[in-house]
């Protein structure tokens, strides 16, 4: 395992480190997603090997990767999931980098992946650190790879609850869960604006686990001739 320094991490890491110290806490987190799952087929129809599990938790989504045979880094600030994914990648003897990083400054050379994965991870922080995170996102990506992401909606039933501390950043003080810390709601010209210099393929929000719990699913390309212009959709290829 590797490290870098965390930088101005805005603290969700922290809740997330004591829950998944637990048995009973990483218990929750073993079943990859199915619209990750599925993808699994676009990554190999287009030749697409090399993996970034951004924000990986206890690595549900790169054991998955690294058991298809794709070439994964998994990165998380959690020293107790990357503890686990280790331990776990051990077990089923599979190869996974793992990284102790934050997602505001990535430890990794440009354009090193084909696909960045990152799952309710991103919106943690202000409008300025979701940019900048989205950057690093946009600066790892080689030319024609592939960005899957959730992001909060608006929609979101805790939208407006707490105090908000920056446009749509809102942090709820005697939240019980990682809601003490900054998170970052959006509507769709938030996801166009924000994703600046990707094309986006796809994006919906609906509910997670519970009602009204609302998120974007996103899936954006970086364009073949890299430029820096406002995301915009365009059709799925």
């Amino acid at each position: 395992m590797t490290e870098a320094s965390a930088g101005a991490y805005q603290g969700a890491h922290l809740y997330w480190d004591g829950q998944w110290r637990a048995e009973n806490g990483r218990a929750g987190w073993s079943a990859a997603e199915p619209w990750v799952v599925v993808t699994i087929d676009r990554l190999k129809a287009r030749s697409m090997m090399d993996v970034l599990d951004l924000g990986c938790g206890v690595g549900r989504h790169a054991l998955m990767f690294a058991g298809a045979g794709l070439a994964c880094t998994a990165v998380d600030l959690s020293d107790a999931g990357l503890d686990a994914l280790v331990a776990e990648a051990g077990r089923r003897g599979l190869s996974i980098q793992a990284v102790r990083a934050d997602a505001f400054a990535l430890p990794i050379p440009d354009e090193a992946f084909d696909y960045v994965l990152a799952w309710n991870v991103i919106y943690h922080g202000d409008a300025e650190r979701v940019r900048a995170s989205i950057r690093e996102v946009r600066r790892v990506l080689r030319p024609g790879g592939l960005y899957q992401a959730t992001m909060l909606s608006k929609r979101n039933a805790e939208y407006g609850l707490g105090v908000e501390v920056s446009p749509g950043t809102f942090v709820q003080p005697n939240g019980g869960d990682d809601k003490r810390y900054p998170h970052h709601y959006c509507d769709i010209h938030d996801v166009l604006d924000l994703h600046r210099g990707l094309d986006l393929l796809a994006a919906w929000d609906e509910p997670h686990a519970k009602p009204g719990s609302f998120h974007w699913h996103l899936l954006l390309e970086k364009p073949l001739d890299d430029r820096e212009a406002p995301c915009s959709p365009r059709s799925n290829s």
